[in-house]
Formats: C-alpha cells, sequence, structure tokens
C-alpha cells in the first residue's frame, strides 16, 4: 500500500474516532475531518528554546487528538515551520499519528529571513530574491510579494522546513495589502497568477489545496482600499481553473472582539451585501477563525456577567475558543501555543460540546 503524502478523508476520519469528544471535530474541505481547536504558531522568539517549546507543545496536542496545524514561513523567520516539521518527523516514527491523520497548513506571500534577522535586510531580500529573478522590485510591497516564481520558492523551502512532500493547505498571505497599493486591475492580475502557481503545484502534488489568510481584507468595509471580496476571489480562481479550482479556504480574524465576520455586511452577491460568513456558507469555501484570544489581549479582561454565560471550568481563554470555535459557519479556531499546560487546558474542550446557536448570540 502506497503510504499516503497528504491528509486524506478516511485517515483524518480515523484520528477522530479514536478520540471520543463532544463534537470536537469538524466537517472540512474536500472531506477533511479537522478539530475544532488549531495549533497556532506566530508568537515567541528566534531562538532554540522556542523552537522546543513549540516542538513539545505539538507533540501533546497529537497525542490528545488535535490534528490542524497552522503556521507561515516567516513566522520566527522559519523557525516556526522548522520546529514543527522536526516534532511531526518524531511523532511519525514513533506512531503517534500517521501522516494522513495530520492536516497541516502553512502561508506564503512575506519576505522571510532564514532563522534570524539579517544585518542587512535589504540587501539580503535582493541577494536571495531579486538578484536570482525570484521578484522585481516593484513586484513588492511592505515586504510582501505575489510573484508566481517567489511563491513557487517559497512552497519548495516550506515543503523542505516541514519535511512533507505536500502541503495539505497553503495560503496566501495577507494579500489585502497588494491591493491597497497598486489598484483593483492590478491586484486582480497578480491574484491570477497567484493562483495559477498554485494550481501547478496542486497537479505537481506539492499542496493539496489553497486558500488566503487575512487580517483586514474580509473584515473591512466594502469601500476600503484593502477590502477583499470572496465573490471576486472566487472569480479569479475560476479564471484560472474553471470549476475545478483547489481554492477551499479563507482565514480571518474572529473573535470576542473582532466579529466583523458575523456582523459586517460586506461581501458583494447576488442578494446584496452578506457577511463573510454568509457568502462563505453559500460557496461550499470552509472558514478558519484566527486570533481567537487577540493574542492574549481578552484574557482578565471579560465581565463576570459574560463569563457566567460559559460552561463552569473554563477560565477566560477557554471561553474566548468556546466562543470562537462556536460561532456559526466557523470550522475550526486557532490559538498560539507553546506551552504543554496552555494545550492541555484548550483541548478540555475535546469533551465540551460548542455552545448552542441561540446561547452564542
Amino acid at each position: 500500500m502506497t503510504t499516503p503524502t497528504c491528509a486524506t478523508p478516511a485517515g483524518t476520519a480515523a484520528l477522530a474516532g479514536r478520540h471520543p469528544s463532544a463534537e470536537f471535530y469538524r466537517p472540512a474541505w474536500d472531506g477533511l475531518t479537522v478539530a475544532s481547536i488549531g495549533l497556532g504558531t506566530y508568537l515567541g522568539d528566534p531562538d532554540v528554546a522556542t523552537d522546543q517549546a513549540y516542538m513539545d507543545a505539538l507533540r501533546r496536542y497529537l497525542r490528545l487528538g488535535g490534528n490542524l496545524i497552522d503556521t507561515a514561513i516567516n513566522y520566527r523567520f522559519q523557525r516556526s515551520e522548522r520546529a514543527l516539521g522536526a516534532a511531526l518527523q518524531d511523532a511519525l516514527a514513533a506512531g503517534e499519528v500517521n501522516r494522513a491523520e495530520v492536516v497541516v497548513c502553512t502561508k506564503g506571500g512575506y519576505l522571510s529571513f532564514d532563522g534570524r534577522w539579517p544585518a542587512d535586510p535589504d540587501q539580503w531580500a535582493y541577494d536571495n530574491f531579486i538578484g536570482p529573478g525570484l521578484a522585481q522590485p516593484e513586484e513588492i510591497v511592505d515586504g510582501h510579494c505575489m510573484a508566481p516564481a517567489y511563491l513557487r520558492n517559497q512552497i519548495a523551502q516550506s515543503r523542505q522546513n516541514l519535511q512533507l512532500n505536500c502541503l495539505d493547505l497553503y495560503y496566501l498571505h495577507n494579500p489585502e495589502g497588494q491591493r491597497a497599493a497598486v489598484g483593483d486591475a492590478e491586484f486582480r492580475h497578480r491574484l491570477r497568477e497567484a493562483f495559477a502557481a498554485f494550481e501547478v503545484a496542486v497537479a505537481q502534488g506539492h499542496i493539496a489545496a489553497y486558500g488566503t489568510a487575512t487580517w483586514n481584507g474580509y473584515r473591512a468595509a466594502p469601500e476600503a482600499p484593502d477590502h477583499l471580496s470572496l465573490q471576486t476571489v472566487l472569480e479569479v480562481a475560476r479564471d484560472v481553473a474553471g470549476d475545478r479550482h483547489h481554492l477551499r479556504v479563507v482565514q480571518l480574524p474572529l473573535n470576542l472582539q473582532l466579529l466583523e465576520a458575523f456582523g459586517r455586511r460586506n461581501q458583494p452577491g447576488p442578494q446584496g451585501l452578506t457577511s463573510l460568513l454568509e457568502t462563505a456558507a453559500a460557496r461550499n469555501v470552509t472558514v478558519i477563525a484566527s486570533a481567537s484570544l487577540l493574542q492574549s489581549r481578552l484574557l482578565g479582561r471579560l465581565p463576570e456577567t459574560l463569563r457566567a454565560k460559559f460552561d463552569e471550568g473554563l477560565n477566560d481563554a477557554g471561553r474566548a475558543l468556546q466562543f470562537a470555535r462556536s460561532t456559526p459557519g466557523v470550522t475550526a479556531a486557532l490559538v498560539g501555543m507553546r506551552q504543554t499546560a496552555h494545550v492541555d487546558e484548550n483541548l478540555a474542550l475535546t469533551q465540551i460540546a460548542p455552545m448552542p446557536v441561540a446561547d452564542w448570540r
């Protein structure tokens, strides 16, 4: 039997079946089953101690039944990807999981240094990207690049960092900043070229699917220069590959403070403006919530009247995660985890059902 190089529907369902839970696992894109709390890897110093902390956290997360890993090549100057890759290989070698069970997501777009901040960042970028012809200066906007040659290079580097032949999901990272800088027509052209590169990567077996991971784009008002229309993004994907395109997922912040994905009607569609969550559901696009704890800024700030709405025994982190993952239309909520104690606290939600919609509202 051929060993799978990516997560599979059967593999992810088998993992969920081994871990009894209270509605902790969710159907996701292309038949996959994912944990409703994903492990994020954005924060932390670029040092060995933080590398080891993320490695330990991932091993613990996998043992407790988690299977949704989120990272990006620029997180901690590629060190987050490398730490996760090493830990995942250790878990695979130990038989704790198999490759078909784990969904690995990463992102590309921002210029990423190699392990540390270079002495001369501009020269480093020239030597590694502009000089070799991977990007032209005019294609770089505030340290961000969507040029096809650059993205192909970044996919290859992420596969090497993560020690994987195939990445389950590859996000274009915060493309909305380019739209604000170059205007709608040029942005659409750049987006098309990026998606074309992703479709080739899918055909080559280097990635299984792709999406867009954003901060402002899907939350912004329609008239904002960095607003992203999911309808337009899907139109570009169809322009590249027709109905066989592989754009599957969008990621954006959603938490007790940032509620635009649910509450702001900023996405055009056949019936006028609707929310991002409504638009994604109508188009069968999976939504992943980031910044579930707003980088810990929500902790210790919830009023007692709000705390009383949640299950007893949850701390503020648990309450914020419970809220984010219970949002109607959200498949999973991401949270940074680099301490095993936090993994244990967060994964306690495997035994607590999501909030009923009425209570969430």
